[in-house]
């Protein structure tokens, strides 16, 4: 499907729209473009990881049209909190509120329209975050089931061609490996059973299809590292 004009915002399955910003000298096709949602789920609005440049953004104007009932802000991980402040003041009206794990709060300058959630949490009955790792990361990867979908910040990204990868360090030692094996996978296991038709990610395509699938091919890798980049340093 094609981008509303000039917006960046694109509709790429029904009630799922989704745009891009790339940070300045990235260039095109490069890793480290970042991908924001927005879904429609029962009258109410989603906001997943929404990332806009201030208020001029033009992707703004097609996010006031899609606005319908309650606006829910859906944050995955707290370094992907920076929009969210903005857009909870624009949607103030429909009754906008912010979500994320406690450190989140941290990042805003008013924490008033903030909810702290941690994994499990249920969010009006059409979100579900949910925790990986053990001791449990930061990042809470987030289920919207009326969709089949599941959003992830980092912990999952697509390389390429529809590929997922886990984005991790690398497996150099054996106590690496443990924690992996034991401490980490299973958790990522337990989201893939969760049957998922979309894997929605903050990085790289969203795959739309036989989600669940590809999460469990992915978990059989290694974790992927990010390519160097003119000096600059691989990893999360």
């Amino acid at each position: 499907m094609e981008a509303v004009t000039g917006s960046g915002v694109q509709e790429i399955a029904t009630g799922i729209w989704c745009w891009q910003h790339r940070p300045r000298g990235l260039r095109p096709g490069d890793f480290g473009a970042r991908t924001s949602y927005a879904l429609a789920v029962d009258g109410e609005t989603l906001l997943v990881d929404p990332l806009v440049d201030g208020g001029d953004d033009p992707a703004l104007g097609v996010l006031d049209g899609l606005v319908g009932g309650r606006v829910r802000i859906l944050i995955s991980k707290p370094s992907h909190t920076r929009s969210a402040e903005l857009l909870w003041r624009r949607y103030s009206s429909a009754r906008a509120r912010i979500y994320g794990h406690p450190e989140v709060a941290t990042r805003l300058g008013d924490v008033s329209g903030f909810e702290a959630v941690s994994g499990g949490t249920d969010i009006g009955g059409i979100a579900r975050f949910h925790s990986i790792g053990s001791p449990p990361r930061s990042e809470q990867p987030i289920e919207i089931p009326a969709h089949r979908a599941l959003v992830f910040g980092d912990a999952i990204v697509e390389t390429g061609g529809g590929e997922l990868r886990v984005w991790d360090d690398p497996l150099d030692n054996e106590r690496r490996l443990r924690w992996w094996r034991e401490r980490y996978l299973p958790t990522l296991e337990s989201l893939a059973a969760l049957g998922t038709e979309d894997v929605l990610v903050t990085h790289g395509q969203a795959v739309l299809a036989d989600g669940a699938a590809a999460l469990h091919r992915t978990l059989e890798l290694d974790p992927w590292q990010r390519p160097k980049l003119r000096g600059q340093l691989a990893g999360p």
